[in-house]
């Protein structure tokens, strides 16, 4: 079996070979300055619409085939699939990527200079260091349990639910749902996700398939479909059906359930699991319209001002009312 390190050194080098073509590429059209930074911009920001392309491909036959719900007059998905590629060509790989590079840099060099030794989790459970994949898999089933536990937080604290109800506001959930979010949300995430990595000792260029990997499970688990993964799978993955008992409209705010990203574990553990709720209708009966049909700029500024009412209220976040 070929060692850790080695694979490790694998990875890198066939990323690293792909990058010096598409700067070879960049080259020869008349770029040269900043080509290197242009050529890995351009690899994960591929790899960002790859891992769409991948959502569309499976989630579409499974909401077209084995739908639950259908809408006589469909609201424009256009806000979603617009901020669907912001994300996956502009967020993504400078965040996490180029950022985390950055801060695991130096923040390795920091730990270097005062003698401490990183922590780093094959180092910690070596049975991890066996096989990359083994630590591909350790590392997001930690960095899942801390996006479980800030998505609980999200929804306990006003001004926090506030910019996430916009997510919640969604009443025609489908796979493009997972991208609908604040942009203020999406920076807090990806610090609070940034921020676990390095300290669990996750590599620069693992971290961002791993947030590909959240990106992926995320779409299938918003998808309009009635499919759920069985008694096992339900109670180790989310699916559609698990997750749709998130999106209920009377489980919004401080009623929700179901916290977990990509692994139904951890509100197993928790005792936040909700299990065969057979939920059908979504949305926050509290949100504006704005928030549920409005442009992406209507969007963003309807949740900041609900996030604004909220933490004028109080620090929790007030119990949604249900709708009819």
């Amino acid at each position: 079996m070929m060692s850790t390190s080695h694979t490790h050194l694998w990875i890198a080098l066939s990323i690293d070979c792909i990058v010096h073509g598409i700067q070879s590429m960049l080259i020869a059209i008349g770029g040269h300055e900043h080509t290197q930074i242009a050529s890995l911009w351009i690899f994960f920001s591929a790899c960002g619409v790859a891992e769409l392309l991948i959502s569309f491909l499976l989630c579409t036959p499974l909401e077209h085939l084995r739908p639950l719900t259908s809408w006589p007059k469909r609201n424009s998905i256009a806000p979603d699939v617009a901020y669907a590629l912001f994300v996956r060509t502009v967020l993504f790989p400078l965040i996490a990527y180029f950022e985390y590079s950055w801060l695991h840099t130096h923040f390795n060099g920091f730990l270097q200079a005062h003698a401490i030794p990183p922590v780093v989790l094959s180092r910690l459970l070596p049975f991890f260091a066996a096989a990359p994949i083994m630590s591909f898999v350790g590392n997001f089933a930690i960095l899942d349990l801390a996006d479980y536990w800030r998505h609980r937080l999200s929804h306990r604290y006003g001004w926090w639910y506030g910019i996430h109800s916009l997510h919640h506001a969604e009443e025609q959930m489908t796979f493009w749902s997972d991208d609908r979010s604040h942009i203020l949300e999406d920076a807090i995430t990806y610090l609070w996700l940034i921020s676990v990595g390095l300290i669990i000792g996750v590599p620069s260029l693992q971290f961002p398939f791993l947030i590909l990997g959240f990106r992926l499970l995320g779409s299938i688990a918003h998808s309009n479909t009635r499919i759920s993964y069985g008694w096992l799978g339900d109670h180790i993955f989310i699916s559609p059906r698990f997750h749709r008992t998130h999106h209920a409209l009377r489980a919004a705010g401080r009623r929700s359930c179901n916290f977990g990203t990509a692994l139904s574990l951890w509100d197993v553990f928790f005792q936040t699991a909700k299990f065969h709720d057979n939920t059908v209708e979504t949305g926050d009966a509290g949100a504006e319209r704005a928030m549920v049909n409005g442009s992406w700029a209507e969007q963003q500024q309807a949740g900041f001002r609900r996030m604004v009412r909220l933490a004028r209220r109080g620090r929790k976040v007030p119990a949604v009312r249900t709708g009819s």
